[in-house]
């Protein structure tokens, strides 16, 4: 089932990616203190997020899936097998537990990190891969279309 993820998707609309930028970035200070961990996704990187378009390109070599997303703000990769924990570097620079499974035809991605979690599921919805975050009660959807 993973094999309709495949291929490589250009961003083409997105709603309420901002917020969902802005939640992760509302960690307690007490928590960043004690922690050292970084206060999240700050202003000037949420502008430059939200503005740019991103292509994600989904292969699989075995059973591993590599995840390429590029743009203009930064280009990231992750290489993982569906659940397998793994660690990974998210763009805003938090450093994560991941695991990613596949439930009911979705792709199914959950970040952990200091108390913290976010979800980052893909679907295929009409030849569209639709990425929704959630985090806490922020939560964003990103419309992909595949490229030929």
């Amino acid at each position: 089932m993973v094999d309709a993820f495949l291929g490589t998707w250009k961003l083409v609309d997105s709603k309420n990616f901002d917020d969902y930028l802005k939640s992760l970035a509302s960690i307690p200070m007490s928590i960043l203190i004690t922690f050292s961990w970084p206060s999240g996704v700050g202003f000037t990187t949420r502008q430059v997020a939200s503005m740019t378009k991103p292509t994600t390109i989904i292969e699989k070599k075995g059973d591993t899936i590599i995840l390429k997303t590029h743009s203009t703000f930064k280009n990231m990769e992750i290489s993982f097998q569906l659940g397998v924990e793994f660690d990974e570097t998210t763009a805003d620079d938090r450093k994560v537990k991941s695991t990613v499974t596949l439930d009911g035809g979705k792709l199914v991605h959950v970040q952990k990190w200091n108390g913290q979690e976010t979800t980052l599921v893909r679907e295929i919805n009409d030849g569209k891969l639709i990425l929704t975050l959630t985090h806490g009660s922020a939560v964003s959807v990103r419309t992909y279309e595949k490229e030929a």
